[in-house]
C-alpha cells in the first residue's frame, strides 16, 4: 500500500485568518479523515456542503477513494468575510487482492438473496447518515481488537476470480471470540446481522464519523446504547462472507468510506 502523504509537522491542516489547532491523524489523501478544531462560530463547507462544527470549534471531514485531485475548503470566521482554500487532495496507487474458496451464493447472491441486501443497505445508509453533536471523534482512536493485518482499505476485489467492487474496511485476522472493543466512544447506531457482513455493529462518533464492525461471532450492544472508547462492544467471528474468522472494520465519513488505518495504532499479534 502506498503510504500517505505527510501533511508536515504535527499533521497541521492550515486554515487562513484562524490559528486552527492540529488535526489528528489529517490526511489530504484519497481515503482520507480531516478533523481538527477552528476557532469557535467559525463556518466551514467543503466543496459547498455545509459542516458541522463543534462548540469546541471541533470539526470533520473526509476524501473518498476515488477523490479528485482538489478540494474547496470555505472558512468563515465569527464576524468575517467566507474565504476559500484550495487543497490538494494526493493520489494512491490501490492494491489488487484476490480471494478464492467463497461460497458462490455469497460471490453471486440468488433473487432473494439480493431483496434482503437491498433491504439491508437502506439500514447501513440510514445509520451511516445521521449527523448527530457528538465530538467523540475529537478525541483519536483506539486499536477494536488483536491480531494480523488480512486486508486493507481501497484495494481491488477479485472474488472467486470475478471482479468485484474495492474493499472499503480494514481487516484484522484474530482467532473467533477474540475480543472487539469500541474504537471510539458514541451511540449505537446499528447491531444487526447482515447477509454480506455477517453480525455487525455502527457506531456513531458525531458529526457524520462512524465506524463499523463486521463478522463479528457475538455482539454484545444494543442500539442506542453509549459507549467509550476501549469499551467490549463484541467478538471476532467468521459471519457473513468470510473465508476465516476475522474483523472488518470499516470507517466513514456519512456514505464516504474512508482509510481507517492510518487514524489506528499499529495492529498487534
Amino acid at each position: 500500500m502506498a503510504p500517505l502523504p505527510s501533511l508536515g509537522r504535527r499533521g497541521l491542516l492550515a486554515l487562513p485568518l484562524l490559528a486552527a489547532l492540529p488535526a489528528r491523524a489529517a490526511e489530504l489523501a484519497q481515503g482520507g479523515l480531516v478533523t481538527g478544531r477552528v476557532a469557535p462560530g467559525t463556518r466551514l463547507a467543503l466543496d459547498g456542503r455545509a459542516l458541522r462544527v463543534g462548540p469546541g470549534g471541533e470539526y470533520a471531514f473526509g476524501f473518498g477513494r476515488d477523490q479528485g485531485p482538489e478540494a474547496v475548503l470555505t472558512v468563515t470566521p465569527p464576524g468575517g468575510r467566507p474565504e476559500a482554500q484550495r487543497m490538494a487532495v494526493a493520489k494512491r496507487d490501490w492494491p489488487v487482492q484476490s480471494i478464492s474458496g467463497l461460497p458462490p451464493k455469497q460471490v453471486t447472491p440468488d433473487a432473494a438473496a439480493l431483496r434482503r441486501i437491498a433491504a439491508e443497505r437502506e439500514r447501513l445508509a440510514a445509520a451511516r447518515a445521521l449527523d448527530s453533536a457528538r465530538t467523540d471523534f475529537a478525541a483519536g482512536f483506539v486499536l477494536p481488537t488483536h491480531g494480523r493485518v488480512s486486508g486493507v482499505f481501497g484495494s481491488q476485489r477479485i472474488l472467486n476470480g470475478e471482479p468485484r467492487q474495492p474493499h472499503y474496511g480494514f481487516d484484522i485476522a484474530a482467532p473467533t471470540g477474540t475480543p472487539i472493543v469500541a474504537a471510539c466512544g458514541g451511540t449505537v447506531a446499528l447491531a444487526a446481522e447482515f447477509f454480506f457482513f455477517g453480525r455487525l455493529i455502527v457506531l456513531d462518533h458525531g458529526h457524520g464519523v462512524n465506524t463499523l464492525y463486521a463478522h463479528c461471532s457475538a455482539i454484545g450492544v444494543r442500539e442506542g446504547q453509549q459507549v467509550e472508547a476501549g469499551q467490549r462492544i463484541g467478538a471476532v467471528g467468521a459471519t457473513g462472507r468470510v473465508t476465516g474468522p476475522h474483523l472488518h472494520f470499516g470507517l466513514s465519513w456519512f456514505a464516504t468510506w474512508l482509510d481507517a488505518q492510518p487514524v489506528l495504532p499499529p495492529v498487534t499479534g
